[in-house]
């Protein structure tokens, strides 16, 4: 990737892995399961040639990242003071806490209140059963020998070319394993090449382990029940993403749930066609997507 220049950062006493490119403000990438910076790299390129600085990391437990042995090490507190740290870093003038994000473009999954009176973990077993990947992966050990006999490489492009949502038990995938994966146009064998030599060295253990801390996570927020997200908001989510597909979620999204929890959500934009890994199916227009939300504020 021409002109992406890497190195480590000290964070909240870790070490974190960034690739970044440009000048001027900042634009953080964040990556999900089982991703890498390396899946923003089309809007690192883009977003780097319209005046902005484009830095995506490998969070905690992924790539080049330190990845702490305990399970307690991956809260979502643990991935804030990560990130807030980081901003410090990057753009020590950024100002305070809640004033360090000035917009944000989230995709595929949005914010959603947690139920006070059943964990995240108990809602998803309760809709889709013991079968689930969530469920799966709260097995110490257990999925990460099923994904060891299957192969890293079989695993990685099951989940990039048709993101699993069950993982039964000596079956894993909705494909038989012995029948060929034929890879997405979005997706060369050298792009997913590129995740498999990275999770063939570090394993999929830490990155289970966010899932691991859905329970504690819920525990600990317990103080912001109720709160809202402020900052500046757009949302994109493909019509053919499971997220948007999952029991109650269309309705969330459009008639006015999601609006009372992000009160400051500017657009929701529903792209057809195209399912979880948006900003690689389509990175010319999620490109043009974070450049025409993020232009108006500064």
């Amino acid at each position: 990737m021409e002109g992406i220049e890497h190195r480590m950062i000290k964070v909240n006493g870790i070490n974190i892995h960034i690739a970044e490119k440009g000048e001027g403000p900042v634009i953080l990438f964040l990556h999900g399961f089982p991703e890498l910076w390396y899946s923003w790299r089309h809007q690192i390129l883009a977003l780097s040639s319209l005046a902005y600085r484009a830095v995506a990391p490998d969070l905690r437990g992924y790539g080049d990242s330190d990845a702490p042995d305990s399970v307690e090490s991956y809260t979502c507190f643990h991935i804030i003071g990560d990130l807030v740290e980081l901003i410090d870093v990057l753009d020590p003038d950024v100002g305070k806490v809640p004033d360090k994000v000035k917009a944000l473009v989230n995709l595929s999954v949005p914010f959603r209140r947690f139920d006070r009176e059943i964990k995240p973990v108990d809602v998803r077993k309760a809709n889709y059963g013991d079968d689930y990947y969530i469920s799966r992966f709260q097995e110490y050990g257990e999925i990460e020998g099923e994904f060891a006999e299957v192969g890293v490489e079989r695993v990685v492009k099951e989940y990039l070319c048709d993101f699993p949502v069950l993982l039964p038990k000596g079956k894993l995938f909705k494909r038989p394993l012995d029948e060929p994966i034929t890879l997405p146009s979005w997706l060369t064998e050298e792009e997913a090449n590129y995740y498999v030599t990275v999770f063939q060295k570090t394993g999929f253990t830490c990155p289970i382990n966010y899932y691991r801390n859905l329970g504690r996570n819920w525990e600990l927020l317990g103080p912001w029940v109720g709160s809202k997200i402020k900052t500046p908001a757009k949302f994109i989510v493909g019509d053919k993403d499971l997220v948007y597909g999952m029991p109650g979620m269309k309705e969330y999204i459009h008639n006015g749930g999601f609006k009372e929890d992000v009160p400051s959500l500017e657009q929701v934009v529903v792209m057809k066609g195209v399912s979880h890994f948006i900003n690689m199916e389509k990175p010319e227009e999620i490109s043009s997507h974070i450049y025409d939300f993020f232009c108006q504020f500064h």
